[in-house]
């Protein structure tokens, strides 16, 4: 037998099959062969009974890597799919289906010893035991008492000449088991009885189940229950013995949402994400890959969990940037998600308060089907949003991070024994380090980015590398002791409430205070039992969080993100002020929002105030059509990464001829083309120019490949080159 073998080696000139011959193995399995004269991982992806490669060239696979195939044919299809999507390498495809550490076999399950009794007549064996052997007697009392038990415990407790005692005697026997890891094990279970379902989930859950292959839009203002409407749907098909997908934006959302679905479903749940500690994480894939589990969530990642038969793809937050993946492989989970239900014939059910622009224009051209909760589950109204206007509160003579009018709120909420979140899109003291006399910028030597003050450690980091410096007390240009912080940060926020509020407690979360995997569920359960009366946070708080108490939200630096030079700018800045917003007030007390701005007229945030979708889409999709914008036109960004410049001008250069000469014979094709580079100019050492393209969506399929094929056309082996559709982040 043939077998078409993909080696994992991530390189373009390699990016191709290659024939192996054996017998016995299965499509999807990871193989060992011999390649270029040294041994590497493969991976099998077809079976024929002929091959164009001569008899003497033709090699035998060595062996088997794995006891079953890792990847599904379903799943193979689905590669084969993203490959063509968005021009991505056999390989990068594929090591997406298995856990990074699968490979090189860097993990395996874990196997651990096991002691029981070999009868259960415990006076036989006490009468057998010496009097003074109290370790001896104490432990097999205690295997009596609480059966098998790992002997790692028992040598703990007892001591390991005890236990070796018994073994030698022949009271107790010791096997090996496979104990398998499990992710977040003290998640704080809750009770949360099922409520009766409102009228307007009955209607969502009818509508969605009605049509098996449906692709859905569910448009539920915060606290409409959109929650419910996923587990309910969820239950039905796992009772019918299908599968599910359930994907969150955020790790920072997974420990709730999974909570939520281990009190319903126990171990028929799943956990994917990048967090999870190696072991956890091959456990988890493996617990799915054999049908021990049903039910996967978890963040972007998930959207490839090993299971079969396929009922339902939930995304929730759909409008959330995370999902679209902007490092190599590219991909937009969504597209992924839509093809794989598609595959499957199962449900696709989008979801969010504040629906992405695109697919809220795909549901009103009936692509999807929208489903709308207008009303949150308690009747109780959506909460107050009071705009302030910050440069007015300066002219007044307040130049403090919190307004006046946040003050107030903060106080009469504190003394009612209630709860506050204030939001900042930053983390860290400040945004950077200047020198007020020569307008030096402290800036990261190998990025072309400004560094952050960190209090907590006294350093300056770059956020984009990761790099670490001392701080700064004298200006290395002008030799000056004249440095100012510039924009706030979390860690600046909580020293001013420490002081206007000595007496509460505060907790901060952002990406410094939840570096381990436990971290984010341990600040939201604190937070959740009131052990603490101010969260401060940048966007994991943002979204999906329910705390009963909290009665007042704070949006500090509310237009922050507002003039980035990105056309996706007021629609991210609208997602999140209505979603921060949606904290407030969820339970029997009305919420109040004080948005705090430098541009209080700008229809973005009056319709954030208003928490007004459907104006706001109105107002943006208008604009988005008369400048051409997505989703009228498709974006396409093609960017050059290299230590060395000038090797990266010279292969933009000799591409960009290519691309104007494309353009020249389809000039409809190109609303617009231009060469330049980068924002960030340069990251991680690499320096950075890019292409940016907006094209006619009804050509692209022609243009498209056009342009991969041109950029396949590498010269220059130094420079890494990426083709990026309707890109997150253009910087």
């Amino acid at each position: 037998m043939i077998y078409s073998v993909i080696v994992d080696i991530s390189a373009s000139e390699v990016d191709r099959i290659f024939d192996y011959e054996g017998q016995g193995y299965t499509v999807g399995s990871r193989v060992l062969v011999n390649f270029a004269n040294r041994q590497t991982e493969g991976y099998i992806v077809e079976e024929k009974l002929t091959t164009d490669c001569p008899p003497e060239k033709l090699k035998s696979i060595l062996r088997p890597l794995d006891d079953y195939p890792v990847i599904s044919q379903e799943l193979l299809q689905l590669g084969a799919f993203m490959r063509k999507e968005y021009h991505l390498k056999w390989v990068d495809v594929l090591r997406l289906f298995i856990p990074a550490e699968m490979r090189g076999n860097r993990v395996k399950e874990l196997v651990k010893k096991q002691a029981v009794l070999t009868t259960e007549n415990l006076d036989e064996i006490l009468s057998s035991l010496k009097p003074n052997a109290t370790k001896q007697r104490d432990l097999v009392t205690f295997l009596h008492a609480n059966g098998a038990t790992l002997c790692e415990k028992l040598n703990n407790q007892f001591g390991n000449s005890a236990l070796k005692a018994l073994v030698e005697k022949g009271f107790v026997e010791v096997h090996q088991i496979t104990v398998k890891r499990t992710p977040y094990k003290g998640l704080a279970q809750a009770d949360q009885p099922k409520h009766d379902l409102v009228p307007a989930q009955q209607n969502a859950i009818d509508t969605i189940l009605g049509n098996r292959q449906g692709k859905f839009l569910l448009h539920g203002v915060t606290g409409s229950g959109k929650t419910e409407v996923y587990l309910t749907i969820i239950e039905k098909l796992v009772a019918e013995g299908k599968s599910c997908i359930m994907l969150v934006p955020e790790i920072s959302l997974t420990p709730n949402m999974l909570r939520q679905l281990r009190n319903r479903f126990g171990d028929n749940v799943a956990l994917l994400h990048s967090g999870l500690s190696v072991g956890e994480r091959f456990d988890e894939w493996l617990r799915l890959k054999n049908g021990e589990a049903q039910i996967a969530i978890g963040a972007r990642s998930a959207v490839f969990a090993p299971l079969d038969n396929i009922g339902a793809i939930i995304i929730d937050e759909e409008h959330d940037g995370s999902y679209i993946s902007d490092f190599n492989p590219r991909y937009n989970t969504i597209e992924v998600a839509t093809e794989r239900a598609k595959q499957n014939g199962a449900l696709l059910v989008l979801g969010s308060a504040t629906p992405s622009l695109a697919s809220f224009y795909q549901a009103k051209r009936g692509n999807l089907q929208l489903i709308s909760m207008p009303e949150r589950i308690n009747k109780h109204p959506l909460p107050t949003v009071e705009i302030v206007d910050m440069a007015m509160e300066r002219r007044m003579g307040n130049k403090d991070i919190f307004s006046n009018t946040l003050k107030d709120r903060l106080t009469e909420t504190l003394q009612k024994g209630n709860q506050a979140m204030l939001f900042l899109n930053r983390r860290g003291y400040s945004s950077f380090m200047m020198c007020t006399k020569c307008g030096y910028v402290a800036k990261c030597t190998d990025c072309d980015v400004s560094l952050t003050v960190h209090r907590e450690d006294n350093m300056l980091k770059c956020h984009y590398c990761g790099k670490r410096y001392y701080i700064l007390d004298t200006c290395p240009q002008c030799k000056q002791k004249s440095f100012r912080m510039g924009k706030i940060g979390t860690q600046q926020i909580v020293e001013q409430l420490n002081k206007l509020f000595p007496d509460v407690k505060v907790l901060r979360m952002d990406a410094d205070t939840t570096q381990s995997k436990e971290s984010h569920g341990k600040i939201l359960e604190a937070f959740g039992k009131g052990e603490a009366q101010i969260l401060v946070g940048t966007q994991m708080i943002a979204k999906g969080h329910d705390f009963p108490k909290v009665t007042l939200v704070g949006v500090l630096d509310g237009d922050q993100s507002l003039y980035h030079d990105d056309y996706l700018a007021c629609e991210r800045t609208f997602q999140l002020i209505t979603q921060v917003a949606g904290r407030s007030g969820r339970d029997k007390e009305k919420g109040t929002v004080v948005l705090q701005t430098y541009t209080p007229t700008h229809y973005c945030l009056q319709f954030s105030a208003k928490q007004d979708y459907l104006g706001f889409y109105k107002h943006e999709i208008n604009l988005r059509e008369a400048s051409s914008f997505p989703p009228f036109s498709e974006i396409v960004r093609i960017l050059y990464q290299g230590e060395k410049e000038k090797d990266c001008i010279d292969q933009l250069t000799a591409q960009y001829a290519h691309l104007c000469n494309l353009k020249e014979q389809h000039p409809t094709a190109f609303f617009y083309m231009d060469k330049m580079r980068s924002p960030l100019k340069r990251a991680e050492k690499k320096f950075r120019f890019q292409i940016l393209i907006k094209l006619d969506k009804l050509q692209l399929d022609d243009i498209l490949p056009q342009i991969y094929q041109i950029c396949d056309q590498k010269t220059k082996n130094s420079v890494h080159i990426f083709v990026e559709r309707n890109p997150q982040n253009l910087s």
